[in-house]
């Protein structure tokens, strides 16, 4: 693909992954709708829903947190990346911030002067950096994909990194996992949450493949592990929006990497909210 092209679809990518429920989470929805007990909650659940359908078909953010864009580029062995491929994908990530329009997050100014917002914001939509590129290597050779996710400001406040002593059982880890989760469904306002979650050697690897779990997972196949997560933090019953009732959470999406000879693990845990994951890709 020529390089006018990459920037083209990049930007009607990110476009997408700002404005848009996938399939999978319009299902996921409306078999929340159709299980939830409490009415004010399904009332919620169903203005989301129709929020989302109202968002993609103008094209305009779910959220007024637009969101930071985190990209993973699926990289086959038949295919190479070049500098200029990685300037037209950053290219079409600023164009789609601006032509959505994202909000206006960039921070000017120095390190210290970023920090503290001294610096003030940039006006352009389009000057907001998006979170360092991650590769991931696919099992089909010939594949070229650029994935977008865009990571919204709450769910970051109320995840979690951190380790976990497993004392040589999964079940401790899950069970921590339900506790981190528990509370930050509880704190995060914006529910019904798709918990994303990374298992790790480190805090880089477990957050890496927390967004791997973003832009892979799926509502409609779920794990026995990743059920069994959703199961116990819906019991709570902190419910859509702290008004209590059967959906706290619609679906987990999870990443086990590898994992050393250790008694820790490090465990990355996002409790991604009602609009996310807002996630689409497009083939190079």
């Amino acid at each position: 693909m020529m390089t006018d092209g990459i920037v083209s679809a990049v930007k009607e990518t990110l476009i997408t992954a700002g404005s848009t429920f996938s399939e999978d989470k319009i299902r996921a929805y409306q078999r929340a709708i159709a299980a939830e007990t409490n009415e004010r909650a399904k009332w919620v659940l169903e203005t989301i829903l129709e929020n989302g359908k109202t968002a993609a078909k103008n094209r305009t953010p779910l959220c007024d947190d637009s969101g930071i864009p985190h990209i993973v580029l699926e990289v086959g062995k038949n295919r190479a990346v070049t500098g200029e491929m990685l300037d037209a994908i950053y290219q079409g990530v600023a164009e789609g911030l601006r032509e959505m329009p994202g909000r206006p997050m960039a921070v000017m100014g120095s390190d210290w002067e970023r920090i503290d917002q001294s610096g003030g914001l940039d006006p352009d939509p389009g000057a907001l950096a998006p979170a360092p590129l991650l590769m991931h290597y696919s099992d089909v050779p010939d594949r070229l994909r650029v994935h977008i996710a865009m990571f919204g400001g709450g769910p970051a406040i109320r995840g979690k990194t951190y380790r976990v002593f497993h004392k040589h059982s999964a079940q401790v880890v899950k069970d921590e996992i339900v506790s981190w989760a528990s509370e930050a469904v509880a704190q995060l306002g914006c529910s019904p949450c798709t918990l994303t979650i990374g298992i790790g050697r480190s805090h880089y690897e477990a957050a890496s493949l927390m967004l791997k779990a973003q832009v892979f997972g799926n509502h409609d196949v779920q794990s026995e592990a990743e059920q069994e997560i959703t199961r116990r933090v819906n019991e709570t019953n902190i419910g859509v929006l702290g008004l209590h009732g059967d959906t706290s959470v619609l679906s987990t999406f999870l990443q086990i990497g590898p994992q050393r000879a250790s008694g820790v693990r490090v465990v990355c845990m996002r409790p991604s909210c009602c609009f996310e994951p807002r996630h689409a890709y497009t083939d190079l």
